[in-house]
């Protein structure tokens, strides 16, 4: 429940401070006093989109802040937990708009966003006019107030999760299938491709090791003879042998010389292992140079069907390996195309399923709770003085989507046997004012603590209709609480608690200013809306009569 609201510098607001009440609330007073700009206001304190410029001429910021009661158990208890918010049993709003546009707001002394504000105000406060904004008179909203009516979140979502699997499942065969035709474009390419990489098999760094063998074995035969040359001239029959006659001589010697040769015969004994080991390494170097004639040949031609391969393809010899196994892949892939197809296939039908199966128990329920709409609307109809007025929920059927196959539209007839169409269309402004609050009321009845404000819902009624308006206003309010713009004097003589809304001037400045009625104000408000600015006796006893019902 909406319990005060205090604006400051909000358009013609300097200050002001409401304390509103359990039950009806009306307020009233002449065209322009400024009752719009308090729904304005709370508008902008629960961050509802509207006028852009709030903020009073000259002042350097504009501020509401309005408080409502929490009671156990009330959903904006789990928009406050969601958003990490303090939350009690009473709830603390504030915003406020500097001069240069921008908005700041708090919730329970909490900076918070506009987006939480909107979240908040969908559990606390409903706003209704004969201009609607939620979607009364707009067909496209009606399935989803119908969804709401009928409680179907559960059903809508698994519709949702459904439709996005179905989805998926259509996207991924779709992909599939675009892939396995681009490979099969190339197939022909592909199988001869992979022919020729699988008979030539070239190894990783293969290219660089054939080079290199390749050169070596063209020098071979150009250095071989050197290298056979010195290891000649190093073996027995040259230098090593040579080594060995002078050791045995200096040995002999040595016997004889007590010593004196022991430093000579040591250094001779090393060069002669260096000497051997030079001679072993050229007839190894031989044997490595030693090769087939023909071996040269083969190597050129693998080196050459290599290097031309790469170039076919246009990568590096190195790279023949890889994009061997790329090739392999796709035609791994085409050759396993049509299997994978069943597959997704199989899937998408299992999908379709699912989604088919959830939009007919969404539609059946949707049907069921039209029903129930339907004699609901029809029960508040009555007491509006529109008994013989008829309410249908009309339901047909449209391609699947993400919200179902059902198009819902809600459609009137003034008259038994008249035909229906569109509320807006259908239905004048008095009768339309009554739709509509039927509507509401039927809508929003299963909300409990938000607090209804009806902007002028009586606007083109009078008299008895204007009476029976009032009436279920008054028995809608029992059991929460109704804010009401009215012009309608039938209306405000049902209100539990009355403010008026007036213009003064004080200093040039326009100002608005809202101040609650007791008992004898009231009548002379009343009384007021009856006959106009001149109160005659009659108008003040007629106003009597109809507060006292």
């Amino acid at each position: 429940m909406l319990r005060s609201l205090d604006i400051r510098d909000m358009l013609i607001i300097d200050r002001l401070e409401l304390a509103f009440q359990p039950g009806l609330n009306a307020l009233t007073g002449e065209t322009g006093a400024g009752k719009s700009i308090l729904l304005d206001s709370l508008g902008f304190v629960l961050g509802w989109r509207g006028r852009a410029e709030l903020v009073r001429s000259g002042a350097e910021q504009g501020e509401v802040t309005a408080v409502f009661d929490l009671p156990e158990g009330h959903a904006a208890h789990a928009v406050l937990e969601e958003a990490g918010l303090p939350a009690t049993d009473e709830l603390i709003l504030r915003r406020v708009n500097s001069a240069d546009g921008r908005k700041t707001a708090w919730v329970n002394d909490r900076r918070c966003s506009g987006e939480v504000l909107r979240s908040l105000s969908d559990t606390l406060v409903e706003l209704h006019g004969q201009h609607d904004d939620r979607g009364l008179l707009n067909p496209r909203g009606h399935r989803m107030l119908l969804d709401e009516y009928g409680r179907l979140a559960d059903l809508r979502a698994e519709l949702r999760s459904a439709w996005s699997g179905r989805q998926a499942a259509q996207k991924a065969l779709e992909r599939a299938e675009a892939a396995l035709e681009a490979v099969r474009s190339e197939e022909e390419y592909l199988r001869h491709a992979v022919a020729e990489m699988r008979a030539l098999a070239p190894e990783p760094g293969e290219d660089a090791a054939l080079d290199a063998r390749r050169r070596m074995m063209q020098a071979s035969e150009r250095v071989r003879a050197d290298i056979a040359k010195a290891a000649q001239a190093l073996g027995g029959d040259g230098a090593e042998g040579a080594a060995g006659d002078a050791l045995r001589w200096l040995e002999d010697a040595g016997a004889q010389l007590d010593g004196q040769l022991e430093p000579v015969i040591a250094a001779l004994n090393r060069a002669m292992i260096e000497l051997d080991e030079a001679a072993r390494g050229a007839e190894e170097c031989l044997e490595v140079l030693a090769f087939n004639p023909s071996e040269l040949e083969e190597v050129e031609e693998r080196l050459f069907a290599i290097r031309a391969l790469a170039r076919k393809h246009d990568v590096m010899p190195d790279e023949l390996g890889s994009f061997a196994e790329g090739l392999e892949t796709r035609l791994a892939a085409l050759d396993a195309g049509d299997a994978e197809l069943k597959g997704l296939r199989a899937a998408l039908k299992h999908a379709g399923k699912l989604y088919d199966d959830a939009a007919s128990a969404l539609s059946a329920a949707r049907a069921e709770a039209a029903g129930r709409l339907d004699a609901a609307v029809m029960a508040e109809l009555a007491p509006l003085k529109m008994e013989r007025a008829v309410f249908e929920t009309e339901m047909s059927e449209i391609p699947p989507g993400p919200d179902g196959i059902d198009e819902v539209a809600f459609r009137v007839a003034t008259n038994p046997g008249a035909p229906s169409g569109p509320l807006a269309k259908i239905a004048s402004g008095g009768e339309l004012s009554r739709f509509l609050l039927a509507l509401k009321v039927c809508l929003t009845g299963a909300q409990p603590g938000l607090t209804m404000i009806f902007d002028e819902i009586d606007r083109g009624v009078g008299g008895a209709t204007a009476d029976a308006v009032g009436r279920r206003l008054a028995s809608l309010a029992s059991g929460g609480q109704v804010l009401v713009v009215t012009h309608s004097p039938q209306v405000a003589a049902l209100a539990a608690h009355h403010w008026r809304v007036e213009k003064r001037v004080e200093d040039g400045m326009t100002l608005s200013t809202v101040t609650p009625l007791g008992p004898d104000q009231r009548v002379d408000e009343i009384a007021r809306m009856l006959s106009g600015d001149t109160i005659t006796p009659a108008a003040r006893a007629a106003a009597e009569a109809l507060m006292a019902g």
